[in-house]
């Protein structure tokens, strides 16, 4: 099995054995998150962040320095000739003659997978609109690999902003390649997007939808949780009216399992409180820490040195 030269849209084209892979090799690249690995000495990976992000670009230029390899690109369009009017497509053209390989962020739902038809070299989604973030996924469900041992057999709570959120919407695609109870909590006007639900009802055979924690909050083993998406909101008041709707803190969850876990995939804004990082539950920092050696293993072989 080989991913060389492989593109990342959406982790729904990956198989289980293809995760199963990248975690193996993400394993072996524990070992080198704190020194180098020298295997992309040759290599330079185009970072194009069209839109905010801390953890998902400064975890892939780790990455990429951590095996040896060289970064460019921008985390502000207006310092890029976009600014000018440059069109995305023409972007994408030029890097593509810089790079090995490249990794985007972009506001639009569908722009990785625009950005993959044009480029000769692969293409990372880092996230895109409200729809895919694979990596996300990926580094998600390694993270609940590492603390049970697995993933098969788990009941797992999604819960927040399940409309807007690329990255719930990413981790339970993933989490269809596994046999899981599945639960998804939010308001009715946050509820997940309804081919997304359809979807997960074709590959899995429990999956919920309902609006409080307390009604499972005894069975879950983790939750997965995320902020309202004050971004996608075109009516600000709306957002003001549903923001605070829920928020997990330890009156929350004080009759879970003492074994449940809480993930984020950050950043955080009122919906987790920060009373919870020193609990047993919270996982939420080692899960973005994750992001390292899942993104080196990615790397590496897609680029054809593991």
């Amino acid at each position: 099995m080989s991913l060389k030269g492989r593109d990342v849209i959406s982790i729904k084209d990956f198989s289980r054995d293809e995760l199963d892979l990248i975690f193996k090799v993400a394993d072996e690249m524990e070992q080198y998150t704190n020194k180098t690995l020298p295997i992309l000495s040759d290599k330079i990976v185009a970072m194009l962040f069209f839109e905010p992000s801390t953890r998902t670009r400064l975890s892939f230029e780790t990455s990429v320095l951590r095996l040896g390899g060289k970064c460019i690109g921008f985390s502000e369009p207006s310092i890029s000739s976009i600014a000018k009017g440059e069109t995305l497509a023409d972007t994408i053209r030029m890097v593509d003659g810089y790079a090995d390989l490249i990794v985007i962020r972009h506001p639009l739902d569908g722009a990785a997978r625009y950005a993959a038809e044009i480029a000769e070299s692969p293409i990372i989604n880092g996230g895109d609109g409200s729809t895919h973030h694979p990596t996300q996924a990926m580094l998600d469900l390694y993270t609940i690999r590492k603390k049970f041992g697995g993933i098969d057999g788990l009941h797992i709570a999604i819960m927040g902003d399940l409309a807007h959120a690329r990255a719930s919407a990413s981790f339970a695609y993933g989490l269809s390649k596994y046999n899981v109870k599945l639960t998804l909590i939010s308001p009715p006007q946050l509820r997940m997007r309804r081919e997304v639900v359809d979807y997960l009802k074709e590959k899995l055979p429990n999956v919920n939808e309902i609006e409080r924690l307390s009604d499972v909050i005894k069975d879950v083993d983790v939750i997965y949780i995320t902020r309202v998406q004050k971004e996608r909101f075109a009516n600000l008041e709306e957002y003001e009216k549903i923001k605070d709707l829920y928020r997990l803190d330890c009156e929350a969850v004080k009759n879970a399992k003492e074994s449940m876990v809480i993930l984020h995939p950050l950043p955080r804004v009122t919906e987790l409180s920060p009373e919870l990082d020193n609990t047993p539950h919270a996982l939420y920092f080692q899960q973005a820490r994750n992001g390292i050696p899942v993104r080196m293993a990615l790397i590496s072989l897609i680029m054809g040195v593991k």
